[in-house]
C-alpha cells in the first residue's frame, strides 16, 4: 500500500447523512452518502496536517452532532524517533474540524488536550448523542506518568470543549500503550468507555460509565478470562450503547468475542481489529482473519474481502448496518442486511 493510499475509514450515521472520514499521507478526507451508503461523493480534503498518524487503529474519528459534522484526529509537526515512533509525532495533539454545511466548509479548532503533546499516541475515539453532546478520549502522556485515559466534553456540538478529566488512571502505572480506546453516548445520555488495561501482567478490556462525561465508575473487567501477555496488542475493540444496552466486541488472544457487561464472553471468531455495531437487538461485529476481512450476524460468519484491513461498522437509521474496510490501495464500502 502507497505512502498516499486511503487509510483507517470511519464513518457515522443519522436519519439524512452516512458520513465517512480516512486519512491518505498527511490530509484529512470526508465523503457523504445521502442514499444509506449505496453511493457516496467524491472525497473532499478537510485539512492537510504536518503529520497524521495512520496505523494500527489511528486516524481520524467523525461524528454527528445535530446539524454539525465533527471530525477529529491526531496531529502534529515533529516527527518522533526512536524504536517505537511507529510514524508518529512527538508533538502529537487532539484536533477537531467542524462543518455546519454538510460538508462543504470546515473549521478547525484548536488543541482538545490541554496540556499540548498529551495525545501523541494518536489513539482515540469519538462519540456523539445525535444532538449537541460529544465525548472524545484519548491514550494520553502527560506528566511523565505512564499512559492514561484522559477525555473532554463538548455540549455545543463541537464549537468548544471541556477541560480534560481523567477517564482512568491505573494503579500499574499505565494503560495498555498502543490499544485504541472505545467511545459511546446513548440515546438517554449515558456515557460509556471501553480501553484495554494492563494490570498484573494481563491484557483484558475494562469499561466504566457515566452521567456527565466527567466523573467516572468503577471500571468494570469485561470477560471472564484474562489474556496474560508481556506486550501490546496494538488491538482495542467496538463498544455500543442502545436502549439501556450496553454491547462490546474484542480480542483475547486469537478469539474474538461478543460480550455484555456482567455476563460471560460469548466466543464468535478468529482474528483482530474487531468492529461493532448494533441494529436494534442485532448485534454485527466484523474483524481480520488472517487476510481476509469477516464479518458476523445472526450467528453467521460471512467474508467480505479476501484480502483487508481495519474494518468499521455504523448502523444505519433505517435499519442494517454499513461496513467499511482498506482494500488494495482503496475503501470498500458494503451494506449489511
Amino acid at each position: 500500500m502507497g505512502p498516499d493510499a486511503p487509510r483507517e475509514p470511519q464513518m457515522a450515521a443519522n436519519s439524512s447523512m452516512v458520513a465517512l472520514a480516512f486519512g491518505a499521507g498527511n490530509t484529512i478526507y470526508f465523503s457523504a452518502s445521502s442514499d444509506n451508503g449505496r453511493t457516496f461523493s467524491a472525497p473532499a480534503k478537510v485539512a492537510d496536517v504536518g503529520i497524521l498518524p495512520l496505523s494500527r487503529h489511528r486516524g481520524p474519528r467523525i461524528a454527528l452532532a445535530g446539524n454539525a459534522i465533527v471530525i477529529t484526529a491526531v496531529a502534529g509537526s515533529k516527527a518522533a524517533a526512536g524504536a517505537h515512533a511507529h510514524g508518529l509525532p512527538s508533538d502529537g495533539d487532539l484536533r477537531g474540524w467542524r462543518s455546519a454545511d454538510g460538508g462543504k466548509r470546515w473549521e478547525a479548532g484548536g488543541a482538545i488536550n490541554d496540556v499540548p503533546g498529551a495525545a501523541t499516541e494518536g489513539l482515540h475515539a469519538l462519540a456523539s448523542d445525535g444532538r449537541s453532546t460529544l465525548l472524545a478520549v484519548w491514550l494520553d502522556h502527560r506528566g511523565g506518568k505512564g499512559t492514561q485515559l484522559y477525555g473532554a466534553r463538548s455540549t455545543d456540538g463541537g464549537v468548544t470543549w471541556s477541560r480534560n478529566v481523567a477517564v482512568y488512571e491505573s494503579p500499574g502505572g499505565s494503560i495498555c500503550e498502543c490499544c485504541a480506546p472505545s467511545a459511546a453516548i446513548g440515546r438517554g445520555g449515558e456515557v460509556v468507555v471501553m480501553w484495554r488495561n494492563s494490570l498484573d501482567g494481563n491484557r483484558d478490556l475494562y469499561l466504566a460509565k457515566s452521567r456527565d462525561g466527567v466523573t467516572f465508575s468503577k471500571p468494570e473487567k469485561l470477560g471472564e478470562g484474562s489474556w496474560q501477555l508481556n506486550a501490546c496488542p496494538m488491538d482495542g475493540g467496538g463498544l455500543s450503547v442502545s436502549g439501556g444496552r450496553t454491547v462490546t466486541a474484542w480480542r483475547r488472544d486469537q478469539s474474538v468475542f461478543l460480550d455484555e457487561p456482567g455476563h460471560a464472553e460469548t466466543r464468535i471468531g478468529t482474528g483482530k481489529d474487531v468492529a461493532l455495531a448494533v441494529d436494534g437487538d442485532r448485534p454485527y461485529a466484523a474483524w481480520v482473519n488472517g487476510t481476509k476481512v469477516e464479518a458476523w450476524l445472526d450467528g453467521k460468519l460471512v467474508t467480505l474481502a479476501e484480502s483487508g484491513a481495519f474494518p468499521s461498522l455504523t448502523a444505519l437509521a433505517g435499519g442494517g448496518v454499513l461496513a467499511a474496510w482498506e482494500e488494495n490501495g482503496g475503501i470498500q464500502i458494503r451494506r449489511l442486511p
